[in-house]
């Protein structure tokens, strides 16, 4: 059995699209989630490097180093975190201790190294992402996605917002709306 931890899988169709391609090259798949897939076979370093490369073409990318592992790891619980857990208002650092068993300090000096930014700025990014989102579906008010996103109030959400985008969320729904990229956040 193999565990393959896989760049740039942030979507249900990232993962259908491993999962089809996995099965296309003749693996037995287990499992496969955002950001990992699991096959029955015990995969050898060439076959590794080759896997990688046709995933490559696709988009995607095996993760091989340790300190690369944990942070897409950690990238993929923060997206789950905030989309699964709406509403739950659960700790992000107890989530993360929970879920990946180190410390929250660890992940977050590793993070910040690799990355050039904080994993709050990461998690913040990352909600501000979600709340576009939200107001594009057109379904929820304000303060319904300040409590599905864990703001404490609208008007901390929107300050929130403001300081990343640039403009109010009222503001972003009257202008064009541009989202970003989950790879890219």
């Amino acid at each position: 059995m193999t565990e393959l931890l896989i760049k740039n899988m942030v979507c249900q169709h990232c993962k259908q699209a491993v999962e089809k391609h996995l099965s296309d090259l003749g693996y037995t798949i287990i499992k496969v989630e955002l950001g990992k897939a699991v096959i029955s076979e015990n995969i050898d370093s060439r076959q590794l490097e080759e896997l990688d490369q046709s995933l490559r073409e696709l988009g995607f990318e095996l993760l091989t180093d340790p300190e690369t592992r944990l942070i897409e790891r950690t990238k993929h619980l923060v997206m789950r975190h905030i989309r699964e857990e709406e509403g739950h208002h659960h700790n992000l650092s107890d989530c993360i201790e929970r879920n990946l068993n180190v410390s929250y300090d660890t992940v977050s000096r590793i993070f910040s190294q690799r990355e050039g930014r904080t994993l709050e700025k990461y998690h913040i990014a990352q909600k501000i992402e979600r709340v576009k989102e939200l107001l594009q579906h057109d379904e929820y008010t304000l303060s319904e996605i300040a409590y599905m996103v864990d703001y404490s109030s609208v008007a901390h959400l929107s300050r929130q917002f403001k300081s990343v985008t640039g403009m109010t969320p009222t503001e972003y729904l009257r202008g064009p709306r541009e989202r970003k990229d989950l790879n890219d956040i």
